[in-house]
Formats: C-alpha cells, sequence, structure tokens
C-alpha cells in the first residue's frame, strides 16, 4: 500500500485527503455540504457526484471524480490500474517523439512486464503485443493494454466505487441538499 501513496502525485493525495476530510464532514454534519461544496477553495459543482454515476468516462474526466476514485483504488488495493491509465494518456499526449522510448520502457517497466512492481491484469496475448510493440515505441504501443485496463475498471472498479459508502452518502447528501 505505501509504494501506490508513494507513486500518487502530491496533488492527488492532497485533493484525495481534502475531499476525504469534507466527505468525512458530510456524514457528521449534512447542513455542511452547501456551504463546503460553494466554497471557493474547492469549486465542486454539486451535481458533478450525481453525473459521476451516469458514466464512467464523466468520473475520470472530474479532477474530483479521479481523485476520489483513485482514493478508493488506493483504499481497495487496486491503484495500479488507474496508475497505468493514467501513464498511457500521458504517454499518448507526448509531443517529442525522442521521448517515447524511454517513456514506453518505464511504464512497460513499471506495469507489464513480468515482476513489475505495479503489475497489472492483462491477459498474456495483450501481454505479447505490447510487447512486440516496444520494439518501436510509438504514441499508440499501449492501446490494446490500456483499453484492457479501462473495460476492467469500467466493469469491476467502478460498479463497487458507486456502491462505496463513501459515494453513496455523497450523492444522499447532494441530492437532499
Amino acid at each position: 500500500m505505501c509504494q501506490g501513496l508513494d507513486s500518487l502525485p502530491t496533488t492527488c493525495l492532497e485533493r484525495a485527503k481534502e475531499l476525504k476530510a469534507l466527505f468525512g464532514r458530510f456524514l457528521q454534519k449534512p447542513d455542511l455540504i452547501r456551504h463546503s461544496l460553494k466554497t471557493e477553495k474547492l469549486r465542486l459543482n454539486i451535481d458533478e457526484p450525481l453525473k459521476w454515476k451516469e458514466s464512467f468516462e464523466n468520473l475520470l474526466s472530474n479532477q474530483y471524480g479521479l481523485c476520489l476514485f483513485r482514493a478508493f483504488l488506493v483504499s481497495e488495493f487496486s491503484e495500479e490500474n488507474i496508475a497505468f491509465y493514467l501513464a498511457c494518456e500521458d504517454y499518448r499526449t507526448t509531443k517529442t517523439s525522442s521521448k517515447l522510448p524511454p517513456k514506453a520502457k518505464k511504464i512497460y517497466e513499471e506495469f507489464i512486464c513480468s515482476d513489475a512492481p505495479r503489475e497489472v491484469n492483462l491477459d498474456h496475448e495483450t501481454k505479447a503485443i505490447t510487447k512486440k510493440n516496444m520494439e518501436r515505441p510509438s504514441h499508440c504501443c499501449f492501446n490494446l493494454a490500456q483499453e484492457k485496463i479501462y473495460g476492467l475498471m469500467e466493469k469491476d472498479c467502478y460498479p463497487r466505487f458507486l456502491k462505496s459508502p463513501t459515494y453513496l452518502e455523497l450523492s444522499r447528501q447532494v441530492k437532499a441538499g
């Protein structure tokens, strides 16, 4: 678990701590939701948590939703999935082609190869295709692996997140507020 927390960007950890504290206050004092969500510091639109339930994409495209989802995955010891997905997103937006090979190697060694410290759950065929793509790294060399992990999170982690006590209470408070 410590390895997963250490790998989170400081800003995400800070945001997750802020959100956890905020959501904890909601559970204790429901009347705080209106005041807290309107503060300048958080800038969280009160409807955002309800949109997260509409689709996994809505959750990931919202910075607060992403941080809360990531904190949830850390608590479930499966944070490597979102870390891999985000690393692939960052890799795909790399503008300088000379930076692709070292970035690709780092992602591959951290998440895909055998004995990777944060190995994601991929089938043998996907790993083989990704390894082959590593011979000539391009912006799309992780596409298949990223799609598989996205699908895994969407079908497994996302529904559990929506059933988590924190999200259920937050959405209940938003609906009531």
